[in-house]
């Protein structure tokens, strides 16, 4: 590739790119149960982890030459790298067809209270916050950690600092927090948060995912429709995950919009325009892809940035059409999502 030459990451099916997750650290302070196994997970060693320069040379290749628009910072918990707050900082920097890009952070909140202000102000324009119940029992169970209050004080601290739209992700396990379901839709309304309830995906420990036991779209969105009127969103939904429903207001309840990704029971592939790159600098075109294309090989090997494109680029010409888990023969990521970033 020449010097100077811009590209997109564009696959075979015609989708583009322009939304990287990169994945800082697999390491985490919860054990969420459809996430990793109770004991942990071995932790990549420190010297397989891209440095923050070596970050940051990805994150400015994907943004001047590959036109990423939008990047999320995702884990493990990426409140846990040290560099973190530089990182975004450098990235809030680059500048490329469209301008600067949005910067975004996926996180459980453990320890958001102490570091929102610096991430603020070093660029950081939205948050994801992973939050499965309101109940603190729950919530330990969910996790094996009891640090429910401390999220809440994250979320607190997120807004007096006015960073928003917030969004909470809620993951919805058969017989352990279906009732948290209208709870958390009633907290996110009463304070403007948008929340997204996720389908469980094959992601986390062997033999632990089993369609069977998942809690469906379907049984999320009826379980609202218990408590409240909903409207399917008239915005074109896009490239984004998440279908959007209105809810009216009545009587107490404020009005808003909640979503539900259901990757497993209505797959969005066709309109997919995500990359991710793991923390030890893994290119996977699809989450639940098996193959990886090494881009710390590269950076290490005195590549530059054109010889990075082009490795990135090959990566996205090879994404398959769909993630088959309706396949015959369908076999999850070797990776578990806290190792592979969301």
């Amino acid at each position: 590739m020449a010097v100077g030459v811009r590209s997109e990451l564009t696959d075979a099916f015609g989708r583009t790119a322009r939304d990287l997750r990169v994945s800082l650290t697999d390491r985490c302070n919860l054990r969420c149960s459809y996430c990793m196994p109770p004991e942990g997970l071995p932790w990549l060693p420190t010297e397989e982890v891209l440095t923050d320069a070596e970050v940051g040379q990805v994150l400015r290749v994907a943004v001047e030459m590959l036109g990423v628009r939008r990047i999320r910072f995702t884990g493990g918990e990426p409140l846990l790298r040290p560099g973190l707050v530089g990182i975004v900082a450098h990235a809030a920097t680059l500048r490329g067809e469209a301008g600067r890009p949005e910067l975004a952070l996926t996180t459980n909140g453990l320890g958001l209270d102490k570091k929102i202000g610096a991430l603020a102000d070093a660029g950081l324009d939205r948050l994801n916050v992973s939050l499965d119940s309101l109940d603190a029992g729950r919530y330990a169970q969910l996790t094996l950690r009891d640090r429910l209050p401390d999220v809440l004080t994250g979320l607190a601290a997120v807004d007096r600092r006015g960073i928003g739209p917030v969004k909470i992700n809620a993951v919805i396990r058969r017989g352990v927090n279906e009732e948290d379901i209208v709870p958390l839709a009633e907290f996110c309304l009463a304070r403007g948060y948008q929340l997204r309830f996720i389908e469980q995906m094959p992601l986390g420990p062997a033999h632990e995912w089993a369609r069977s036991a998942m809690v469906t779209a379907d049984e999320i969105l009826g379980a609202l429709q218990q408590r409240f009127t909903l409207s399917a969103a008239e915005e074109p939904r896009g490239a984004a995950p998440a279908q959007l429903w209105r809810v009216e207001p009545e009587g107490s309840i404020p009005g808003g919009v909640v979503g539900v990704i259901a990757s497993v029971t209505r797959p969005f592939c066709g309109d997919c325009d995500r990359t991710r790159i793991t923390a030890d600098g893994q290119v996977r075109s699809c989450l639940f892809s098996r193959r990886e294309t090494d881009l710390r090989a590269v950076l290490r090997g005195g590549g530059s940035d054109d010889d990075l494109a082009e490795a990135w680029v090959g990566a996205h010409r090879v994404k398959p059409r769909a993630h088959g888990i309706d396949e015959d023969g369908f076999l999850p990521p070797i990776r578990t999502m806290s190792a592979i970033g969301g």
